[in-house]
């Protein structure tokens, strides 16, 4: 029977528009579901938006529109941009749902029958910004921390929530469960903050101030307190209390959080619980924040990154890549286009994308792009150590991925990339092919290779999913919709021999920086030759030169020499290339690409290699381009 899972996003507050932040925690959530879906558990995904309180008053205001037409126009950024972002949520909930509104006067009017809600008078500060009353000793320098403004002073009558009977219950309840809150930094910052004395909760707006909220069930004159409507959306989306989503996934729930709603969540939500009579949550997961020039991200600072302007950019998959392999969950981190560029080459384009593209190349070469057969009686002498680090991958990758250790998950896989590109170079299948005698090495090496390939894709899947139906297109297992179970994964031999393999694609080409932000053409610039051009020459002197398409098969440095690669290419006949193109290319990055080459140049030797050729290749102020064809031809078709 399949384990129930449930995990949350804060809802998230519309009085402004989603971004980087946002971003982050709804695809860690998405990561998070898509790896429990991989150990065939049955998930349950929900994320939504809170919209009433005293903000969402002064935004529409500022919009000149009423709160509903307001929250409606925001809520429905969040509710676009999850889709765009390949969000797999189950649900989406809004706080204005009658639903959900009905299920949270139920709770007040079951606390306030219990006794645990009372009205008196209260003066105290109160951040506007937050909504909420602060202590002398929670506020830094006299400000508020979030917001970094004074707090006023209010004094007025409302309803408290007797939330102080509850601390030691609490503290209890936390040392007894020490994964409660994780990571352990945060459960030591709740237990911190209830060693004083907790006081009891303001949970209620005066009509007279604030009509844009949830009315009290036992007092018509009053709204409810922004957090008690909010916190309740967890249990109302399940159709608490007779739902069976509620009865299955409620007794496993799993919050996910920033740093900055710890309080609410760690404190105020689980002594609600306990004082409904309802059970509490399993674990709250705390993540930090993202900060861009050293700072958490404000609109009034003006550094808000935009989540789709970096996915259109740099691709989806790149961006979720990204945020769960350079945030360590927990602590805080920082947010730079360079940084996202620097991934994008080394671990995507260099790493996964250059491994992919030479797999399938050396399968179409030597094998017509049809998976081989291993053979068994070298299949020992060929693995090489392959299967087991498979085998110690996913293990490593389950067992980060489980505590919410994206970063660590995500290392696990690049771990075996590393192993593969290794494995080529050791086993040498441009070597092998050579040799007649060694067929039944190369067919065991090229399956292993694409037995390895169909391994990472499932590994990818839950943070890159699109790139992971790619890939496994292209290793001939379309329709294969559970390829990312990890009990097929684990399964070594999962591929098909004799199956069609398609043509190679690039995964994830690198990125120029400098080109992503153009001039648009039609202002752009009237293009000069970098270079004066050369003087005239006759039809008969071009047609001495021999330009061929020739196929990289294999590419590797030239030791001692910085600037040069030795390239094996095909082109009707094997050649070898070498070139001084180094510097802007990694050694596996042009294998499998179609280049074209001066087929007729006098051989030289270039440091003790023998360079039958010349790449034509473009250079300017950017770096050297290599010149490749848009569609496959034949290798050794002469070009006209």
């Amino acid at each position: 029977m399949a384990t129930p899972f449930y995990i949350t996003t804060p809802i998230y507050y519309v009085n402004a528009r989603p971004h980087l932040g946002h971003a982050y925690t709804t695809i860690a959530a998405d990561v998070v579901r898509r790896f429990h879906a991989m150990s065939s558990d049955r998930t349950y995904f929900l994320t939504g938006t809170d919209e009433h309180g005293d903000k969402i008053v002064r935004a529409a205001k500022k919009e000149n529109c009423t709160p509903r037409e307001y929250v409606d126009k925001i809520s429905g950024l969040f509710q676009h941009l999850w889709p765009e972002l390949n969000i797999s949520n189950d649900a989406f909930i809004r706080t204005t749902n009658p639903a959900h509104m009905a299920v949270v006067e139920t709770i007040l009017q079951r606390i306030y029958d219990s006794g645990d809600i009372y009205f008196s008078e209260y003066e105290g500060l109160y951040c506007f910004g937050c909504e909420r009353f602060y202590t002398e000793r929670e506020l830094v320098d006299g400000c508020c921390p979030d917001h970094q403004t004074p707090p006023e002073t209010i004094k007025e009558s409302n309803y408290f929530f007797k939330m102080g009977r509850y601390q030691q219950w609490l503290i209890d309840h936390i040392e007894k469960h020490p994964d409660f809150i994780r990571p352990e930094r945060y459960k030591n910052e709740v237990l911190a903050f209830l060693r004083e004395p907790l006081g009891d909760l303001c949970i209620s707006r005066p009509k007279s101030r604030l009509k844009w909220g949830i009315t009290l069930p036992f007092d018509h004159d009053y709204v409810t307190y922004v957090w008690f409507d909010a916190l309740l959306n967890y249990i109302s989306a399940l159709g608490y209390p007779d739902g069976e989503l509620y009865q299955t996934f409620w007794p496993v729930a799993q919050h996910i959080v920033a740093k900055d709603i710890l309080k609410p969540h760690g404190i105020y939500w689980p002594i609600m619980l306990k004082a409904a009579g309802l059970p509490i949550y399993q674990h709250l997961n705390v993540h930090g924040y993202w900060n861009v020039d050293q700072s958490k991200m404000s609109k009034s600072i003006g550094n808000v990154i935009e989540p789709l302007e970096m996915k259109n950019i740099y691709g989806l998959d790149a961006f979720r890549f990204f945020l769960m392999r350079d945030m360590a969950f927990g602590l805080d981190s920082s947010f730079s286009e360079e940084a996202l560029v620097q991934r994008i080459n080394a671990d995507l384009a260099n790493d996964l994308g250059n491994l992919f593209s030479r797999v399938l190349s050396m399968a179409h070469k030597y094998f017509g792009g049809v998976i081989p057969e291993p053979d068994p009686a070298v299949e020992k002498e060929m693995d090489l150590g392959l299967e087991e680090n498979s085998r110690t991958a996913i293990k490593a990758f389950s067992a980060a991925m489980d505590v919410f250790a994206f970063h660590k998950g995500l290392a696990a896989v690049w771990e075996f990339i590393t192993h593969m590109n290794k494995y080529v170079d050791v086993t040498a299948p441009w070597t092998l092919a050579k040799n007649k005698a060694a067929r039944k090495q190369l067919e065991t090496v090229i399956y292993n290779l694409l037995e390895g390939l169909r391994i990472i894709s499932g590994l990818i899947y839950p943070v890159m999913p699109d790139t992971a139906v790619t890939m496994q297109k292209h290793l001939g297992m379309t329709g294969e919709d559970k390829f990312y179970k990890l009990e097929r994964l684990n399964a070594w031999r999962g591929i098909t021999p004799g199956v069609k393999l398609r043509k190679s694609v690039s995964l994830f080409p690198r990125v120029d920086p400098e080109k992503k932000k153009q001039v648009p053409e039609a202002v752009a610039a009237p293009a000069k030759p970098a270079k004066p051009i050369k003087p005239e020459i006759g039809i008969d002197d071009f047609a001495k030169v021999d330009l061929r398409v020739a196929t990289v098969v294999s590419c590797q440095p030239v030791p001692r020499a910085k600037k040069l690669l030795q390239l094996e290419v095909d082109l009707g006949e094997t050649r070898t290339i070498v070139s001084g193109i180094a510097g802007n290319y990694a050694p596996d990055e042009l294998v499998g690409k179609q280049v074209i080459v001066v087929a007729n140049l006098k051989p030289v030797k270039l440091m003790g290699v023998l360079s039958k050729g010349m790449l034509i290749a473009a250079n300017d102020a950017s770096g050297v381009t290599v010149a490749t064809l848009d569609k496959p031809v034949t290798p050794g078709t002469p070009l006209s």
